[in-house]
């Protein structure tokens, strides 16, 4: 029995693969999930409209870009520009000051402050509010309590006016915060990865078990035939899930499409045609199937839901992830459909984005075709 267990043992150890499983993947885990998965909000990038600018307005806004909460992007001259910096993603919230903010707040006794936020993402649009509120209600607790007519709030037998600071929010593209909203962009994502990416790269990878992709290689077929042969199918298929996942969202649970139909499904189509190379390049490099849903699951479908922004802030995470959440083609597209679904942009808007997968696209298709052409050499 000892001898049989010290065998097991070095053929563990002897196994790279193995041990890169029982040691490596959970160790990466423990730190995606740890430092990925938060909901707090820092370094959030807001716009501030301060239409007054006087020293009081000037006092609030530093007391909230002190914070670790936010970060100051942008200050805007009207309310004409509010609405360019949500739809590109570069704000999260914009605050703004009324007219003679100083003036009303200590003489007239009734200040306001306009909080608008980018509720696309239903969960840090209530965290922002929050945060912002409670550093406004702060300050203005602050102020009362140092001020000389609250101090002596009886003065000749009658009671001073208190300071009203009314603070108004506004829920942009998603007034009722519904989470479906959030989660039908993120699922499109997750489900074309999972459809075009693993199956395919299981189809090649079970071509290669059975033996028939050597017959496939040695046939007048091109490599670029045959890569094409084999992610058509899927091509279709993963379109009419598109279809299908779109009329039950809009049907089903109210979820509208702001922008223009045939732009979603341009770049729907444009995003299964990336993740069908990335299926392919994946299989390239496994030889069974087991190795290729492997990579397909550790490399594509914890990364997706973890790093895109699907569900956990991508600003919230330490500054290497959000590096790493660049190369996650997921992201790009998580943008591209919430843009044009719930904010109703055009392609003005959504073409870096959409550059860079067309950029992925490309890289895998050539890594693709290169590493069948070695094969048949």
């Amino acid at each position: 029995m000892k001898g049989f267990l010290i065998k097991e043992f070095r053929h563990i150890f002897r196994d790279f693969r193995l041990m890169l499983i029982l040691f490596g993947m959970p160790v990466v885990q423990v730190l995606l999930f740890g430092f990925a998965i938060t909901n707090d909000i820092k370094n959030a990038p807001i716009a501030i409209l301060d239409n007054s600018k006087d020293y009081l307005t000037q006092k609030i806004t530093d007391k909230i870009l002190s914070s670790d909460y936010f970060i100051l992007k942008k200050n805007l001259n009207t309310n004409n520009e509010i609405g360019d910096y949500f739809k590109d993603g570069s704000v999260k919230e914009v605050i703004i000051f009324g007219n003679n903010f100083a003036e009303n707040f200590l003489k007239n006794k009734n200040a306001n402050i306009q909080i608008i936020t980018d509720a696309s993402e239903p969960n840090t649009a209530r965290l922002l509010i929050v945060y912002t509120n409670s550093i406004i209600n702060d300050f203005q607790q602050k102020q009362l309590s140092s001020s000389l007519e609250i101090n002596n709030f009886v003065s000749s037998g009658k009671l001073l006016k208190p300071v009203i600071l009314t603070t108004e929010f506004k829920m942009l593209y998603n007034p009722e915060l519904k989470s479906v909203f959030m989660f039908v962009p993120g699922i499109i994502a997750i489900l074309l990865m999972l459809i075009c990416a693993m199956m395919t790269s299981m189809s090649i990878a079970k071509e290669k078990e059975l033996g028939t992709m050597e017959i496939l290689l040695v046939s007048p077929l091109k490599p670029v035939q045959i890569i094409a042969g084999k992610v058509l199918p899927y091509v279709l298929l993963s379109f009419i899930n598109i279809i299908t996942i779109l009329l039950i969202s809009y049907f089903v649970f109210k979820m509208p499409v702001q922008g223009s139909v045939f732009l979603l499904l341009s770049e729907s189509i444009l995003f299964i045609i990336m993740s069908l190379s990335l299926g392919i390049f994946i299989s390239t490099v496994s030889n069974t199937q087991q190795t290729a849903m492997f990579i397909s699951f550790i490399g594509l479908l914890l990364p997706t839901i973890l790093l895109s922004g699907f569900v956990f802030p991508i600003e919230n995470m330490p500054l290497i992830l959000q590096y790493l959440s660049n190369i996650m083609p997921s992201k790009w597209f998580i943008i591209i459909i919430k843009s044009i679904m719930l904010k109703g942009v055009g392609i003005n808007y959504i073409w870096k984005e959409t550059l860079i997968i067309i950029f992925m696209t490309a890289f895998f298709i050539v890594l693709s075709v290169k590493k069948f052409k070695i094969r048949l050499e």
